[in-house]
């Protein structure tokens, strides 16, 4: 059974940091792509931060230069380091884990709330 369980979430204020995590469970974790989306209310999930198998990285544009996506495979964890938290970084933060080969296997974690107020 697959599962990435993510945690590291809060209440924090602007200009604030948080580190998100998620542990993935079931799945060769070192074969998947891994990636950070965030869904705001009323909003549509977006895709934040990617890190490929080999640890190549990508963002959205709204947050080069505040987040970091790191990957642990010893740990099956991958990592978001949040710095220059604004209020529009509140959303519902989701882990992803993605393998393509012949099939394609896409998983998801319950997701973590991040909220930025004063």
């Amino acid at each position: 059974q697959v599962q990435l369980v993510e945690s590291g979430g809060g209440l924090v204020q602007p200009g604030g940091s948080l580190r998100l995590s998620c542990v993935a469970s079931g799945i060769i974790f070192r074969l998947y792509a891994m990636a950070w989306y965030r869904q705001a209310p009323g909003k549509q999930r977006e895709l934040v931060a990617t890190i490929t198998n080999a640890g190549s990285t990508n963002y959205a544009d709204s947050v080069k230069g505040r987040f970091t996506i790191s990957r642990d495979n010893a740990k099956n964890t991958v990592s978001l380091q949040m710095n220059s938290l604004k209020p529009e970084d509140t959303a519902v933060y989701y882990c992803n884990a993605r393998y393509s080969g012949i099939r394609q296997y896409d998983y998801w974690g319950q997701g973590t709330q991040v909220t930025v107020s004063s």
